[in-house]
């Protein structure tokens, strides 16, 4: 029987690093095996990881060294970023970095980047359409990722650029859920208009992932986008509403109302809502749900997710 190919999972315990671990390990005819780093191998998660099957090795995105050695003798790896941990433009291109530079030097031979678009490719920073963030950014957390892709191909480091999308998952990790207003009526806020959002389940970000692995290297050198539907406002509201037993509305704001919400980050999300929003065309064409059902034939659509996660949505 040939020895089975290493997969190194930068994530293994978040959302999509632990989608293509599951993906890897509860596939008995795969030519693949885990290898998970995180920054803490005796945490409940790292032993959850190690119960399932996986090899679970210390590592940190700061430590060039520590990813180096970690890399060594895999065949690729999974790369992803936790902006959202810092929220710093500048650390998340450190990352990219350091992770691109040990994928390098361990001679990996496929590598998948969870990136996102540099929005001043289409917005400048001196359109004032949009406000300029920190100097430099107008969307900070896509527009570190979309620059960090060069390193990768200045490196020469044979990568899929993976584009992800909106998380069915942020209506109940990320507060994006349905809350009661002053009526007791269950509404769900985004400056979307009528436009669509390409969104999927986390989940499906890992099993697209696995698909592309077991296409071989057919897609290095190249950006897949992924998402399991394209869907307004008011069809993510009827889906909710179905599934929750109870009418839940679509409250449209403008970005600039958005950018003014007293959460960390609301002006960097107004920002990417407006991209959504004025590049429709644009943002939605590179994330062909078709494309994301061949790499994942299983891929959730919203009513999916929603029979499997309704009760795992906070109704505040």
């Amino acid at each position: 029987m040939a020895k089975k190919k290493t997969i190194v999972v930068v994530g293994a315990t978040g959302a999509q690093g632990g989608g293509l671990v599951r993906a890897i390990l509860n596939d008995p005819k795969s030519d693949f095996t885990v290898r998970a780093l995180t920054r803490n191998v005796k945490s409940d998660k790292a032993k959850n990881l190690i119960r399932m099957g996986a090899e679970v090795v210390q590592a940190d995105v700061n430590d060039v060294e520590s990813l180096k050695k970690a890399f060594e003798g895999a065949y690729g790896a999974y790369l992803v970023t936790f902006y959202w941990e810092h929220m710093n433009p500048e650390t998340e291109k450190v990352h990219a970095r350091n992770l691109a530079t040990a994928a390098k030097q361990a001679g990996l031979k496929h590598v998948i980047w969870s990136t996102l678009e540099d929005t001043r490719k289409w917005i400048p920073l001196s359109d004032n359409r949009m406000p300029t963030l920190m100097n430099h950014y107008k969307v900070p957390h896509f527009d570190a990722k979309g620059e960090a892709d060069r390193i990768f191909t200045e490196l020469g480091v044979p990568t899929t650029f993976l584009l992800t999308s909106f998380y069915w998952d942020n209506f109940i990790n990320f507060g994006m859920g349905p809350k009661k207003g002053p009526d007791g009526k269950l509404s769900f806020t985004l400056p979307l208009g009528n436009k669509k959002m390409p969104a999927i389940a986390a989940e499906d970000i890992g099993k697209c992932a696995y698909g592309i692995f077991k296409k071989g290297t057919i897609y290095v050198g190249k950006t897949v986008g992924i998402a399991g539907e394209h869907l307004t406002g008011n069809q993510i509201a009827k889906a909710l509403s179905n599934a929750l037993g109870q009418d839940v509305y679509y409250n449209s704001v403008t970005p600039d109302t958005y950018r003014t919400f007293d959460f960390p980050g609301a002006d960097d999300l107004g920002n990417m809502f407006q991209f959504w929003v004025e590049f429709q065309d644009d943002y939605c064409g590179v994330r062909d749900p078709k494309v994301a059902k061949e790499l994942n034939p299983s891929i959730q659509s919203l009513n999916t997710w929603l029979a499997n996660n309704k009760n795992r949505i906070p109704i505040e």
